[in-house]
């Protein structure tokens, strides 16, 4: 037992083994871009469980995506804390909601809306309103924002000035849009993601009952990112803590890029003050970049509130980061697609490369001339892996199959399922639907390779289904084309940072210091996705305009000293 228990530890750096023997009490983990947070935050729950501190079940491990949740789980299991809870806030809430409603209210719980937007249309006809889809999307964003902000919509009218209104939409309008969206989807008797965190609040507040059971089952709470918690999720967090205090946080205040949908990092950066006796463990050993790349991020966020300044462990130093610059979009476009083409073919795996771009109108261009040099490539937060077809087929058949087949090696079972719905070793040479099929194939293939020695395909399947549950997704064979924003938390050994230009970084909506701030941030969290390869371009043109653009102000602030300017500009 002792062995296996320091087995744990034995991995960590310093400050990630200080945190992960920190079982008790309030916990701080400042954990800066690539320094291995979750692997710090998963040794230290199943070394809590190994010691006998945790018991699994009264575990819960918070984060804010289905992806990462999902992997948090994983590698619990693998370290031996299977039972412990690893969830969304909202899926949390949720399931907590459809265990009291009967009881606390009657009858089952409501529907959970998929979105606002078509209810938002019903209610704008009975304004008489005529409204676009955009439209109707920044009102949906509105309503999030008030009410993750904890705000009525009377306290939202006085908020109003600070906001930017959607459409040309008044504040009157947008206020009876509120009201009346409030009023139908009451009548309709249904709920939408905030409401399950107000609803599951409201409980706990004013049923004494409810708040012991809920405090009985978890005791010790585990959040990440949490520099993304809204006022709603804070709240809801200390409703689920009562007057305990086994919190531990990790989050980095250089990765909030989600203020705008009522994020609020000072409840990362006050935690010390909130709790004076907690343990703060700074985490900056960066295992992610080379030292040219993390140069590069430090003097980005150099002299930001709650920066960390990252150290890098990569040994090898790695080229520096190029600032490119290009006569136009379609210039920009194609120049990036020859330079991905030319890393494929020295040896660089396409699904180690990545595009990242401000907004998503920018990734027309980059599939054209991704297309026309015959790179396959992946949009990140189009449609999802587990909902294509010949994925739902595929893992139907191998869950069918496990059913009956035992004995045989993990390789061959899935591989001849496989290879019966149209896959083979060898990649088809034409581009298009057929090979789109393959490589969707193929990664589920590839999972096999990861599978811990031993796995049987039953419990291969079972992994399967509980990715296709959490919305897991396996590495496809591809470039990945991605807005900065939808690649946070995740890393590749190339990326390229296009439309790095004003009006695009910052945004041309940022007007005030705290939005460009933001922006900044959002940089920040492009540049440390990249482990071994930095360019960052920008045109001076853009495809539908002819007045100059001029680049971004963050290129100028990293500096000569960590860039290297390439010396033709692109035509």
């Amino acid at each position: 037992m002792q062995q296996s228990t320091d087995s744990l530890l034995a991995g960590l750096d310093e400050q990630q083994r200080v945190a992960a023997e920190a079982l008790i009490g309030p916990v701080c983990m400042l954990a800066g871009a690539g320094t291995g947070k979750t692997r710090a935050i998963t040794h230290r729950i199943a070394y809590g469980v190994r010691t006998g501190a945790y018991a699994p079940n009264r575990v819960m491990a918070l984060t804010f995506t289905s992806r990462s949740a999902a992997e948090l789980r994983g590698r619990l299991r693998h370290l031996g804390a299977g039972g412990v809870a690893a969830r969304t806030f909202h899926a949390a809430a949720l399931s907590q909601l459809n265990y009291f409603w009967p009881h606390v209210v009657g009858g089952q719980t409501p529907r959970v809306l998929d979105g606002k937007a078509r209810m938002l249309g019903h209610v704008a006809e009975q304004l008489r309103l005529k409204l676009d889809t955009a439209t109707l999307r920044d009102l949906a964003a509105e309503i999030e924002w008030r009410k993750v902000s904890g705000l009525s919509v009377d306290q939202y009218v006085t908020a109003s000035p600070k906001r930017s209104l959607p459409g040309r939409l008044t504040i009157d309008q947008v206020a009876a849009l509120q009201l009346g969206y409030e009023r139908l989807k009451d009548e309709r008797k249904q709920l939408d993601f905030e409401d399950v965190l107000l609803a599951m609040s409201g409980m706990i507040e004013s049923e004494p009952s409810v708040a012991m059971q809920v405090r009985e089952q978890y005791r010790f709470f585990v959040v990440d990112e949490f520099q993304d918690v809204s006022p709603l999720q804070y709240n809801l967090l200390s409703l689920w803590l009562g007057d305990r205090r086994d919190l531990c946080v990790v989050g980095d205040a250089s990765q909030t890029i989600y203020s705008f949908a009522g994020a609020r990092s000072d409840y990362l950066l006050d935690f010390p003050k909130r709790y004076e006796d907690a343990t703060v463990v700074r985490l900056e050993q960066n295992y992610r970049s080379t030292s040219a790349i993390v140069a590069t991020a430090n003097q980005l966020m150099r002299g930001r509130p709650g920066a960390l300044s990252l150290h890098a462990a990569v040994s090898e130093p790695g080229p520096d980061p190029i600032i490119r610059e290009f006569a136009s979009d379609i210039a920009e476009a194609r120049a990036v697609a020859q330079s991905i083409l030319e890393l494929i073919e020295s040896g660089t795996r396409p699904e180690e490369i990545a595009i990242l771009f401000r907004v998503n109108v920018q990734s027309a261009l980059l599939e054209a001339a991704l297309t026309e040099v015959g790179v396959s490539y992946q949009i990140r937060g189009s449609k999802r892996f587990f909902d294509l077809p010949e994925v739902k087929q595929a893992v139907m058949s191998l869950r069918a199959a496990s059913v009956s087949i035992i004995g045989e090696p993990l390789f061959k079972s899935v591989s001849d399922v496989l290879r019966s719905l149209g896959w083979s070793q060898t990649a088809p040479e034409a581009r298009g639907a057929v090979r789109d099929r393959w490589e969707s194939l193929n990664a589920i293939m590839g999972l096999v390779d990861q599978a811990v020695p031993g796995t049987t395909f039953r419990q291969f399947t079972d992994e399967l289904m509980e990715r296709q549950a959490g919305q897991h997704e396996p590495t496809v064979a591809a470039v990945t084309l991605a807005s900065m924003h939808s690649a946070k938390g995740l890393e590749w050994d190339a990326v390229f940072l296009v439309g790095l230009a004003e009006g695009l970084v910052p945004i041309s909506y940022a007007s005030t210091f705290e939005q460009i701030d933001e922006e900044r941030r959002l940089l920040y969290v492009g540049v440390t996705r990249a482990r071994k390869r930095l360019t960052l371009s920008w045109a001076s043109t853009g495809s539908q305009q002819r007045s100059p653009r001029e680049r971004s102000r963050f290129l100028s602030e990293i500096g000569i000293r960590n860039a290297r300017v390439a010396g033709a500009r692109g035509v």
